[in-house]
């Protein structure tokens, strides 16, 4: 929770992978709160209040994940929801080019790349965005396991990486004032 609260604040991109891992660490716990007690929320040092807000905070997503049926994969409404508001802001920000032409590049740079791991997935292609963190939270999980990634996954891993963050950044600036002016429709 202390950690979500964190990067929510700093880097979406890296809120949601964070909220990823967590949903992969509740499925290992069998969606359990006596396990979750002790793998996770024993390990944070803090006072039994903030303890017990941690465990709330744990025990509120595992019930999500029943509630969602999530128990053996698949990613929670409060994930899919940031994903929309980033794919929605990606189309703005593509949409708006001549603005934003270091993004278009970043994008048409991490396209390929895209298009590669969508192909590999075949049926399974997810979209354009999710098909970045799919690439990001394999690494990085490749990496927790202290496996190593060759030199072509590392130049994807790269060029997907830059432009994840140049998305997350305009995110917290659109958060912090909007980007764009809203439709005189809504």
């Amino acid at each position: 929770m202390l950690i979500a609260q964190q990067k929510r604040k700093e880097n979406i991109a890296e809120y949601l992978l964070y909220l990823w891992q967590v949903e992969d660490m509740l499925r290992a716990c069998d969606l359990d709160m006596d396990r979750v007690e002790a793998a996770l929320v024993s390990r944070y040092d803090v006072d039994d209040a903030k303890r017990h807000e941690i465990r709330d905070w744990y025990e509120n997503l595992v019930m999500m994940m029943h509630a969602e049926h999530l128990k053996d994969g698949g990613h929670l409404q409060i994930c899919k929801n940031v994903l929309i508001r980033l794919n929605d802001l990606h189309s703005q920000l593509l949409h708006e080019s001549d603005r934003f032409a270091q993004y278009s590049a970043a994008f048409y740079s991490a396209l390929p790349f895209i298009v590669e791991l969508r192909a590999k997935a075949g049926d399974a292609a997810a979209p354009e965005l999710e098909t970045c963190f799919n690439l990001l939270y394999g690494v990085m999980m490749l990496r927790l396991q202290g496996k190593s990634v060759s030199e072509s996954t590392q130049k994807a891993v790269t060029t997907v990486s830059y432009f994840i963050g140049m998305l997350a950044a305009y995110f917290k600036k659109d958060e912090e004032k909007p980007l764009f002016e809203p439709d005189a429709d809504e």
